[in-house]
């Protein structure tokens, strides 16, 4: 049986808080909206009860971040590309802010399990006054339990408005890609982490998160194999390989403490569900 879900929340402004509304189909949806650092701030996490996507399923997800809102999204666990039984699996993420708002995208890592056929697309489209961070963490495989990912597609989109655009395909037979170090030097997991606006961000403010990245990376494991770099006016980027998703993880988490406090002026409050 195949899966079709689709959920659309849209975030305002009300005086000092923010709210979310959301209507849905099939099996995804958001829990309770929580406020863990006052009123200004909604954290939501997304929920798929079947656990996974499949071949066949088909997920959705529209949102709106109005004006002067500042939504927190992440989700409980992994989203679980499975094996393939000859269809297709997509989901596609579609994301409006508008002037003066905030997203911060940050679910848990994307598991993709050997043999599957899948397609992930995500497109954030940012007013000129708007601004993001969010993150990807791609995991190839179940190595732990003997399962490599040595075949399946999946391809993957991740579109930054007309600043910047990353999208590829990741087969499970090719060996150059996989192996050579000048792709995923036989790390079964990529991470991708970006800060994003509508404008052109200032030098001075470009500048300090780039730093701040880098000093996040100082005495990590995995400071050797991460970098940032600002590809476009109004993007940076980080990205790094690894073994484990939860070195990857605790990078990322790092680079976001940071950013937020130097570029944001706020503290880092992590989510409960990140540690559970």
């Amino acid at each position: 049986m195949s899966w079709h879900g689709h959920l659309t929340l849209n975030y305002r402004r009300d005086g000092a808080r923010t709210t979310v509304a959301d209507r849905h189909t099939g099996p995804l949806r958001i829990l309770q909206s929580l406020y863990p650092e006052g009123p200004g701030i909604c954290h939501n996490v997304l929920v798929h009860p079947p656990a996974g996507i499949a071949g066949g399923d088909v997920l959705g997800i529209d949102t709106t971040v109005g004006a002067g809102a500042h939504a927190f999204i992440t989700t409980p666990g992994a989203t679980r590309f499975y094996k393939s039984n000859g269809q297709p699996a997509l989901q596609t993420v579609s994301v409006q802010v508008e002037d003066h708002a905030r997203l911060e995208w940050l679910p848990l890592e994307t598991l993709c399990y050997p043999r599957l056929l899948a397609e992930n697309r995500m497109a954030f489209s940012l007013a000129p006054q708007a601004e993001m961070i969010g993150w990807d963490v791609l995991a190839l495989g179940l190595p732990a339990s003997g399962a490599p990912f040595d075949a399946g597609r999946f391809t993957q989109e991740i579109r930054l408005g007309d600043a910047w655009l990353e999208r590829g395909t990741v087969d499970g037979g090719d060996h150059r890609l996989l192996q050579s170090p000048l792709g995923w030097a036989g790390r079964s997991v990529m991470a991708t982490m970006w800060f994003a606006a509508g404008s052109a961000l200032s030098t001075e403010r470009r500048d300090r998160l780039l730093a701040g990245a880098r000093e996040a990376f100082e005495g990590h494991a995995l400071a050797h194999v991460a970098g940032a770099t600002s590809p476009h006016g109004q993007v940076v980027v980080v990205r790094t390989l690894a073994h484990r998703v939860e070195p990857a993880m605790g990078l990322l988490t790092a680079v976001w403490s940071r950013w937020r406090r130097d570029v944001w002026q706020l503290g880092a409050t992590v989510p409960r569900v990140w540690r559970t």
